[in-house]
């Protein structure tokens, strides 16, 4: 069994999120696999695969979870579907008997927190951007961050995968209502090796989900620019990838762009020399610390946590959405690639001390008991303050 040192043992978890597929997923599976073989009995509760390499992926997932893995079907946007999967969920959690209910993401965590499950279960969130990229004026804001606010007070404890997270949480919702942490996100050691580039691999290589938001159309627009020829191979699938390669038809001007459809990160690390990463909003995204870890010379965006993963080398990050500023950050490493390798070595050994899946999963599983341990100690300041009062009023043991 997972402990820390005089703390409660954690014994049973359950983990509620979405859609098996992105970054959320990936922390999900490696939390499971870590908890497993720490000795914790984990659970999964999400949605249904939306395509076969995610299905496959779910599959995989299933055979490591000792408390099973259970799909609900889940929409996206919240609706009346939304009363039927909290009772689906209440439902399951209360057969799993867990000690604790993680919920990750925006509906992850609404249903792990509206659960009427085990009801003595510690719930934690985390919210992994969700909820916390919308403005607070917008329709959308409203109705996310309004309703995280009335959660506050269902949360037992807050689990924040980068600084940034916690004070846009702080900005957005307000003050946490419970103890909360930063733990980031880490990588396996085999995601430390390095990775043998291609013969003729391309220059840029862009892997994300193909939507705006990952800044597709920044680094198309920022390749028209450039006054030398540039190859760039877009890795990924996304609702966007049409208007995105029609853009690249229209605007390349000398670059050539190819999309190569969606594959694991390492596969594509070997298209190209080097990775850019043009985001306009991030939490803290895998594919940096992905990157970094197999030695990619690497550009990126200052958004989101993306400063915590660079510390000293956040000086070379350039802003989100400008494409003259991204266009001279590309033309800079193609013509200093000495210097490009240099920091990716610096790059990797920071990730290496600083982003570890065996850290983040002891951070998590300490945060854990730390939350239970809270817990009991509130139990027995209620019992010893009961039993104070029954003192005083000179009953006996069988009267209490």
């Amino acid at each position: 069994m997972a402990t820390a040192a005089g703390s409660r043992s954690v014994r049973r978890v359950v983990h509620v999120m979405r859609l098996p597929m992105g970054g959320l997923f990936r922390h999900v599976r490696d939390l499971v696999a870590g908890q497993q073989e720490a000795g914790i009995a984990v659970g999964v509760i999400c949605a249904d695969a939306p395509d076969e390499r995610a299905a496959a992926a779910l599959a995989k997932l299933g055979t490591q979870c000792g408390l099973g893995l259970h799909v609900v079907p889940m929409s996206r946007l919240p609706g009346f579907g939304d009363i039927s999967n909290i009772r689906e969920v209440s439902r399951l959690i209360a057969w799993l008997k867990p000690d604790i209910v993680h919920g990750h993401g925006a509906k992850g965590g609404m249903l792990a927190r509206l659960s009427a499950g085990a009801p003595d279960a510690i719930r934690v969130y985390t919210p992994h951007g969700g909820s916390l990229h919308y403005g607070a004026a917008s329709l959308e804001g409203m109705v996310y961050l309004g309703a995280e606010r009335l959660m506050r007070q269902r949360t037992d404890g807050l689990i924040f995968e980068s600084d940034f997270s916690r004070n846009a949480y702080r900005a957005k919702v307000g003050k946490p209502a419970a103890p909360a942490v930063v733990i980031h996100n880490g990588l396996s050691d085999a995601e430390f090796e390095p990775v043998v580039t291609e013969k003729d691999a391309a220059d840029f290589l862009f892997i994300g989900e193909l939507r705006m938001l990952k800044g597709v159309s920044t680094l198309i627009e920022a390749a028209s620019l450039l006054p030398q020829p540039v190859s760039i191979r877009i890795v990924g699938a996304g609702p966007d990838r049409a208007a995105f390669e029609r853009m690249a038809c229209e605007k390349a001007g000398k670059a050539r762009i190819e999309f190569m459809g969606a594959m694991p990160a390492r596969e594509a690390f070997s298209l190209a020399r080097m990775v850019v990463m043009p985001s306009w909003n991030e939490s803290l995204p895998y594919v940096a610390l992905e990157a970094g870890g197999a030695g990619k010379p690497l550009i990126a965006t200052k958004v989101g946590g993306v400063p915590e993963i660079f510390g000293p080398l956040s000086s070379r990050l350039v802003p989100p959405g400008d494409a003259p500023a991204l266009a001279g950050a590309i033309s800079r490493m193609l013509s200093d690639p000495a210097s490009a390798e240099a920091d990716a070595a610096s790059l990797r050994a920071r990730v290496r001390e600083f982003f570890s899946v065996s850290r983040m999963v002891e951070s998590v599983d300490g945060f854990y008991a730390r939350l239970l341990d809270m817990r009991e100690q509130r139990r027995e300041e209620a019992r010893a303050g009961r039993d104070a009062a029954a003192a005083r009023a000179g009953l006996t043991g069988a009267e209490r």
